[in-house]
């Protein structure tokens, strides 16, 4: 099979980022050393769509989600304004389940996630890593500590253009609307990222996502595409607002007077009232068991760090998209708003939030 090679251009700039990190100390090699590989890796096993596309060795099945694929990344550039490079035009298969299993921690009574920094990407509010192994290590080393820790499979993520992002075997048999919704996700954090500031990053990512496929569907969808959507949709909101309520009640009972003890108590009961409330729910669902993996490892406040870094600002930047009346003019606005300071820019957000909240 051929391999795409890296150019040494490439290969330098990966290894100059990560060289500045590695003069931190000893503790740091074995982590980047195996983010290096992880990506060379998956880069240098890709090949183009068309390659695989025109080879009669390839699989009707995935000869059928790559022209998919293809079709969603052309409509990304032609009507929604994201990038047209080489992203997403290349694709590799993996033996793997995802691509990376990302680590994230907190401490045992409160739900702000631990930070990492990093070249390019700033600080994050997770520790990716492409080995499961490898994740379950230093997650074991963060309880040892006494940290809440989650591992969590991905199934894609964004280098923010630095390279070229290939679709991937862990989510190409996605059906059509949640593939083009991931695509559009990972493409938008090419348009407009703030190193260090999650929150932003996330939710502008998501607010494309859901306007994207939006337009998407209307052009493409059918009937039956429409209804699997909805209820695909309508299952993640409830399920997002389940954790959201939980999240809540453990802010109240981690803010409160009560002693250390009571407060553990309470997070015990909290988290079982978390999985009755799911159980519930699913079977609401009729038994769709989508989300049952969120549930795989016990439940810690690990689980929940991450879930505003989605969606606080995703009201906002749905009414700046309706007032821009195009995604052109929509990423101008984010940009503008992107140079603001931290502050400035999450006050001019919840602004707009207040306004999408009150039409």
């Amino acid at each position: 099979m051929k391999r795409l090679a890296l150019s040494r251009g490439t290969k330098c700039v990966l290894m100059a980022g990560l060289a500045a990190e590695l003069l931190a100390g000893c503790s740091t090699i074995n982590y980047y050393s195996q983010a290096a590989h992880g990506q060379l890796a998956l880069l240098s096993d890709s090949r183009p769509v068309d390659d695989w596309l025109s080879d009669p060795a390839t699989n009707p099945k995935l000869r059928t989600r790559l022209a998919s694929a293809r079709q969603i990344r052309q409509y990304a550039v032609e009507h929604l304004g994201l990038p047209d490079n080489q992203s997403y035009k290349n694709y590799t298969a993996l033996t793997r389940p995802y691509v990376v299993w990302n680590v994230v921690a907190t401490p045992e009574l409160s739900l702000a996630p631990l930070q990492w920094c990093f070249p390019v990407a700033g600080c994050v509010n997770y520790r990716g890593y492409y080995g499961k192994d490898d994740a379950q290590d230093y997650a074991s080393e963060l309880r040892a500590q006494g940290h809440d820790v989650q591992v969590g499979g991905v199934s894609a993520y964004s280098t923010l253009g630095w390279f070229n992002d290939p679709l991937i075997s862990t989510f190409i048999n996605y059906p059509d609307a949640e593939l083009a919704r991931l695509i559009f996700h990972e493409l938008a954090h090419q348009v407009v990222y703030v190193a260090g500031d999650s929150q932003f990053n996330e939710s502008f990512a998501s607010a494309v996502e859901e306007a994207g496929v939006e337009h998407w569907m209307e052009r493409f969808g059918n009937a039956a595409m429409r209804e699997n959507y909805a209820r695909y949709t309508a299952r993640k909101q409830q399920f997002l607002q389940l954790l959201l309520d939980c999240r809540r009640a453990l802010e109240r009972n981690y803010a409160s007077s009560i002693s250390d003890a009571d407060k553990r108590a309470g997070k015990a009961r909290l988290f079982r009232q978390l999985r009755d409330d799911y159980l519930v729910l699913k079977e609401s669902w009729g038994g769709y068991a989508g989300y049952d993996r969120f549930f795989a490892e016990p439940l810690s406040n690990a689980h929940l760090a991450s879930i505003a870094t989605y969606n606080d600002f995703v009201p906002a930047f749905r009414a700046l998209l309706a007032r821009e009346r195009s995604f052109g003019g929509f990423y101008q606005a984010v940009r503008r708003i992107a140079d603001l300071d931290r502050g400035e820019r999450h006050r001019r957000l919840k602004t707009l939030g207040g306004t999408m909240a009150g039409l």
